[in-house]
C-alpha cells in the first residue's frame, strides 16, 4: 500500500476510492448541513449531540414497561420473590438514562428557545433535571393504576378478550396507552420534546396517534386502534371507548398577523365520561360531547352534543337540537 493509500484509508471510506464518489457526496452533505444550521441559527461550535435520542428513549420505555408490569412485560425468567429487586434495579438504570435525555432537552431549550442558538447551559439545568426525574418517578404508581383501569376497560369492553393478560400482552390500544401515560407525565413536567418522541414511538408501532398533551381519564379503551388520532388539547373523561379511525381534531387554525399559526389554543374536543365513539367518526373543534353519548360510525361532528345523545348518519341532529346544543359552553372541562 502506498503512502497516499494509507492517507486515504486514514480519512475513511469517503476518501478510499471505492467507486461511489463519496468525497463529493460527503462534501455536499456537509454543505447542506451548514445551510440548514445557518438558516436555523444553529451554532457551528464543535460539540456532542444536542438532541434527545429516539433509541435511548425507546429503551427507557421498554424498561418502564417491565418495571410497571414485571411478571408480564418483564424478563421471561423473573420470579415473584425477586420482583422488587428487578423493579428497583431496572428503574435505577432507566431513570439514569432518562436523566441524560432530560438534560439534553433542557440544554436544547435554553439554547434555542430565544432563537439565538448560542446560549450556554442554564446554571440550574442539572438540579432541574434531577428534580424532574424524581417527580416523574413518583408518578409511576399513579401511571400503573391508570393502566390497570385501561386494561380492565378493554377486557370488559371486548367480548373477544379472554383475559386481562391477553389484553396487556396483545392489544395495540394498551400499548399506545402505556406510551401515552408515560408521555403525558413527561409533557406535564415540562419536557415536551421527550414526550413527543415517546408518543411517536407508539404511533410508529401501533398506528395510533395520541398527542402527549391530551388529557385522558381512567378506563380508556381504544378497540382495534388503527388510524385513531387524538389532538393535543383534547380532554377525555373516564370510561370512554373509541374504535378505529376516530379523529378528535381541530376544526380551524387561527393565524397570527404574519400568517403563522397561533400556538397553545384549545382547539380539540372535550369528551365527557361514559362516551362511546364508533369507527370512522370525526369530531372537530373545541366542542363538548356530553356524558353518556354515543357517536355512530363515520359521523362528522362539529357542534356540541348534549348528555345522553345518540348521533348517527341516519338520524342527525335536527335544528331544534342544534339550537339547544349551541347553548352548551365550549370550554367545559372534565377531570383529567
Amino acid at each position: 500500500m502506498t503512502q497516499a493509500d494509507d492517507a486515504a484509508a486514514a480519512r475513511g471510506p469517503a476518501a478510499a476510492g471505492n467507486g461511489f464518489d463519496l468525497d463529493r457526496v460527503v462534501s455536499e452533505l456537509r454543505a447542506a448541513r451548514e445551510r440548514w444550521r445557518d438558516a436555523q441559527q444553529r451554532s457551528r461550535e464543535p460539540g456532542g449531540r444536542e438532541l434527545p435520542s429516539r433509541e435511548a428513549l425507546g429503551a427507557v420505555v421498554d424498561g418502564l414497561r417491565g418495571a410497571l408490569f414485571p411478571m408480564r412485560l418483564g424478563p421471561p425468567d423473573l420470579r415473584q420473590d425477586s420482583e422488587d429487586y428487578y423493579v428497583g434495579h431496572t428503574l435505577d438504570a432507566v431513570l439514569q438514562s432518562l436523566l441524560a435525555q432530560v438534560r439534553l432537552e433542557l440544554r436544547y431549550g435554553a439554547r434555542y428557545q430565544n432563537g439565538d442558538g448560542h446560549a450556554g447551559q442554564p446554571p440550574d439545568a442539572d438540579q432541574r433535571a434531577h428534580a424532574l426525574v424524581r417527580e416523574f418517578a413518583a408518578s409511576l404508581p399513579r401511571i400503573r393504576t391508570l393502566l390497570d383501569s385501561d386494561v380492565l376497560a378493554a377486557f370488559h369492553g371486548d367480548p373477544a378478550a379472554r383475559s386481562v393478560d391477553e389484553v396487556l400482552l396483545c392489544y395495540p390500544g394498551i400499548e399506545a396507552m402505556i406510551h401515552h401515560r408515560i408521555a403525558h407525565s413527561l409533557y406535564r413536567l415540562g419536557v415536551p420534546l421527550l414526550a413527543r418522541i415517546v408518543a411517536e414511538l407508539a404511533h410508529t408501532q401501533t398506528g395510533i396517534d395520541i398527542h402527549p398533551g391530551a388529557s385522558i381519564g381512567a378506563g380508556f379503551f381504544i378497540d382495534h386502534g388503527t388510524g385513531v388520532v387524538i389532538g393535543e388539547t383534547s380532554v377525555i373523561g373516564e370510561r370512554v371507548r373509541v374504535y378505529q379511525a376516530v379523529t378528535l381534531g381541530a376544526k380551524r387554525f387561527p393565524t397570527e398577523g404574519d400568517g403563522s399559526l397561533k400556538k397553545g389554543l384549545h382547539r380539540h374536543p372535550v369528551v365527557e365520561d361514559d362516551v362511546v365513539i364508533y369507527a370512522g367518526a370525526t369530531i372537530l373543534g373545541r366542542i363538548t360531547i356530553g356524558r353518556g353519548s354515543t357517536i355512530g360510525g363515520n359521523v362528522w361532528v362539529t357542534r356540541s352534543v348534549p348528555p345522553g345523545s345518540h348521533v348517527t348518519q341516519a338520524d342527525s341532529l335536527n335544528q331544534s337540537t342544534a339550537a339547544a346544543v349551541d347553548d352548551i359552553p365550549h370550554d367545559n372541562q372534565v377531570r383529567p
